[in-house]
């Protein structure tokens, strides 16, 4: 009988982290850009640095294209091609506002029911390059409509995120050179 109680309270705890992965709220410690526009945040962009993370590992030329869907969701395409293989990896989730529609706070996922938090904090007024956080100071990304951004912009972003705490050192800088020249691979854009 104890072996049945231990069965159904460790039953119970795990379906406990379960919902609770579920149901948490994702917000940021930091500001976001508000009057936000996700009508204009659409479309393509390129990743110019992060902080890498497994599933990023050895990428270059990495993108990211949004796209509104018909329920208010947006659907995220994040590829890049694995520098070792010369093969284009891709991952397809969806992101939704964890507030208002007006404010750069959006959380993402990739994996079924499981969010993380896409924290747009600073923003070029011509929604030309950006500055994204997650959850945590183990995430970041600078993002540019083109493949290359000026050094007065990068410093505008590295001067922000090591005032929030992140070590910019560890930044990955994304390779967004030809790809024709390492991979034979007709560019994607």
């Amino acid at each position: 009988m104890d072996k049945k109680k231990s069965l159904i309270a460790l039953s119970a705890v795990a379906l406990g982290s379960v919902i609770y992965n579920y149901l948490k709220p994702v917000k940021s410690n930091v500001e976001v850009v508000r009057n936000f526009d996700i009508k204009r945040y659409l479309g393509n962009w390129y990743e110019i640095a992060r902080l890498d993370f497994k599933h990023e590992k050895n990428l270059r030329n990495v993108s990211a294209e949004y796209q509104l869907n018909d329920n208010g969701t947006v659907k995220v395409i994040n590829q890049g091609i694995d520098q070792n293989t010369g093969e284009v990896k891709q991952s397809i989730g969806k992101a939704k506002f964890v507030g208002s529609e007006t404010e750069g706070a959006l959380k993402v996922s990739f994996f079924g029911p499981f969010y993380s938090g896409y924290n747009i904090v600073q923003l070029n007024p011509n929604y030309e390059d950006a500055l994204i956080f997650g959850d945590n100071l183990d995430y970041i990304w600078i993002l540019s409509r083109t493949k290359e951004l000026s050094e007065d912009r990068k410093k505008v972003y590295l001067d922000y995120a090591t005032a929030c705490g992140y070590d910019v050192s560890k930044l990955t800088w994304t390779d967004q050179g030809d790809i024709l020249e390492t991979t034979g691979q007709i560019p994607v854009e």
